[in-house]
């Protein structure tokens, strides 16, 4: 089990690599869940602004209008 660890003695090289790919990863994940809440806040602010626009188009897809 031990040599599986050390891989051939470059343990130090392919474990940094697991490491560094995990960190990259756990980076674009967390950074684009941030950036998905800051947009949704965002569109919430700009469809505050013109709440009639919203209530046009929804009354326009009601069937029998």
């Amino acid at each position: 089990m031990t040599e599986f660890f050390a891989m051939g003695g470059y343990a130090g090289y392919v474990w940094g690599s697991y490491l560094l790919t995990a960190l990259v990863l756990a980076y674009l994940f967390f950074g684009t869940q941030r950036r998905l809440k800051r947009r949704q806040e965002e569109l919430a602010a700009l469809r505050a602004l013109a709440p009639h626009r919203r209530n046009r188009r929804a009354t326009a897809r009601e069937p029998g209008t």
